[in-house]
């Protein structure tokens, strides 16, 4: 890969992650922005790829399913037992004591 591919590989990694950003801030319930859009916030810059794909796919389920595993501590499907989800259930537990410290991706 060539010094202009990379470049382009990081414009198109950098317009997904604003991409992915909108995308938790604005999910059609005020809960769940509150929920999802800081901790995109906070850990999107430090994701991979594969951290990328966990996130937009946990943003192509419900509110009331995505709310459920991280809140309610519901158990997700298979696919969506991950890594990513993890992180957001920490830092939602996080955010009741106080968000001085945040989640390292």
């Amino acid at each position: 890969m060539s010094y202009i591919d990379s470049g382009m590989q990081d414009d198109r990694s950098e317009l997904r992650r604003r991409r992915l950003l909108f995308r938790c801030w604005h999910r059609g319930t005020q809960e769940s922005d509150l929920i999802l859009g800081p901790f995109a916030q906070t850990c999107l810059a430090g994701f991979d790829g594969v951290q990328l794909d966990r996130l937009e796919a946990l943003l192509d389920c419900t509110d009331p399913d995505v709310f459920d595993w991280i809140i309610a501590g519901i158990a997700p499907p298979p696919q969506h037992d991950h890594d990513v989800l993890r992180l957001l259930r920490d830092f939602c537990a996080l955010g009741s004591r106080g968000r001085g410290q945040h989640v390292q991706p």
